[in-house]
């Protein structure tokens, strides 16, 4: 008899995809800026209660451009947790920014916010928090910093959207934040991502640079009555084959959350004992936050352990990975002074964390499967 395999992740669809992706061809208007990107635009602004939203081709291009309008040069210093995906740096290193790592808190972690001030030097320009697993960074004190130093806030809310903290929604606090749609993320099209405004005194510019450093938006808009090259920047809109998918998926979003947590609690209920028992970490959602359900992770013991989970589950054809390498001990992170020892929150949690399977499309079976395998895992 055949296993029934379990992936990590699998796309899922709402129903309606294919749907927007005929109407975006049928217009004619297939690259940017069409009636779809206009319609996330919108929903992004309404639900979230940002003043713009601009669509991009990866939440990397989004941070790009956060980096291009905070005009960080060549010797700026900024702050990011070392326990973060490459994107988040490499966005403000392509500008010629130092990249400086802070450890994570053993609770949520995130960015652990009582070690920022010591890092903070005259060259300190930006802070960029990551709201991990999409619970958010304690942003109160975030900010205090922030402001106390005259320094801008980015928030990296890949994992976050629609995720709150304090009754707020993450990516509303920063000057600027950023969205993924990647495909692994809660709402995707496959490649995908945005930047949200908050701080209108970038959102001329914002559009200029995502137009290649022309201001062809204000041409359209009548504003101007000729385009021209006005700045530096690139080409950082997706087509609107792109957005059309995007909107069938945030159209959809409230559904999509609602399945989300219903898997994520599950996981947390079934594992509770098992965890108790073995000495296995679930994850901890601060009281005063609302978490996004973007994933859903165990802590074991040590990396030994992890590993040999990772295996079993392999065994019984469920695949379960870990997430991310401390960047400070990356080769790139070494040629910016990182060394063992630096993150020691962000070392460790490395070699313990493992993600299991979660996706919309998860069936009640699969995840009894996964629950009922898990239990009886020896740690």
């Amino acid at each position: 008899m055949e296993m029934n395999r379990i992936p990590f992740n699998k796309v899922s669809l709402t129903g309606k995809e294919l749907e927007y992706i005929q109407q975006a061809i049928e217009s004619m208007h297939i690259s940017g800026d069409g009636l779809f990107t206009k319609q996330c635009h919108t929903l992004l602004c309404q639900v979230l209660g940002v003043p713009k939203s601009l669509l991009t081709t990866s939440c990397t291009h989004a941070l790009e451009m956060s980096a291009i309008l905070l005009d960080i040069e060549p010797g700026d210093e900024v702050i990011f947790p070392s326990f973060t995906f490459v994107s988040t740096v490499n966005a403000f290193v392509l500008r010629g920014a130092k990249p400086v790592f802070v450890d994570v808190r053993r609770d949520t972690l995130n960015l652990d916010e009582s070690l920022v001030e010591r890092l903070i030097t005259p060259k300190t320009r930006a802070i960029v928090p990551v709201h991990y697993a999409g619970v958010g960074c304690e942003m109160d004190a975030i900010l205090e910093i922030a402001r106390g130093k005259k320094m801008a806030v980015v928030e990296d809310n890949a994992h976050g959207l629609f995720g709150k903290y304090k009754g707020r929604y993450l990516g509303t606090f920063g000057c600027m934040a950023t969205l993924s749609f990647h495909e692994t993320k809660n709402i995707s099209c496959g490649e995908g991502g945005a930047l949200l405004i908050n701080d209108m005194q970038y959102a001329e510019r914002a559009e200029i640079i995502r137009e290649k450093g022309t201001n062809r938006s204000r041409f359209f808009r009548g504003q101007v009555d000729k385009y021209t090259w006005v700045d530096i920047g690139s080409s950082y809109l997706p087509s609107e084959i792109l957005a059309a998918f995007l909107f069938a998926q945030l159209e959809s979003w409230h559904q999509i959350q609602q399945k989300r947590q219903q898997i994520w609690n599950t996981y947390q209920v079934e594992l509770k004992k098992w965890a108790e028992a073995n000495g296995v970490k679930q994850p901890f959602i601060p009281a005063h936050c609302e978490q996004a359900y973007h994933m859903y992770y165990l802590l074991f013991p040590c990396l030994e352990k992890r590993q040999r989970y990772i295996e079993y589950l392999k065994e019984h054809g469920i695949l379960s990975v870990f997430h991310y390498l401390p960047l400070h001990l990356s080769d790139m992170g070494q040629k910016f002074g990182g060394k063992e020892g630096d993150c020691p929150v962000t070392e460790e949690m490395s070699e313990r964390l493992v993600r299991l399977p979660f996706f919309v499309s998860l069936t009640a079976a699969e995840q009894e499967q996964i629950i009922q395998h898990t239990i009886q895992f020896s740690v």
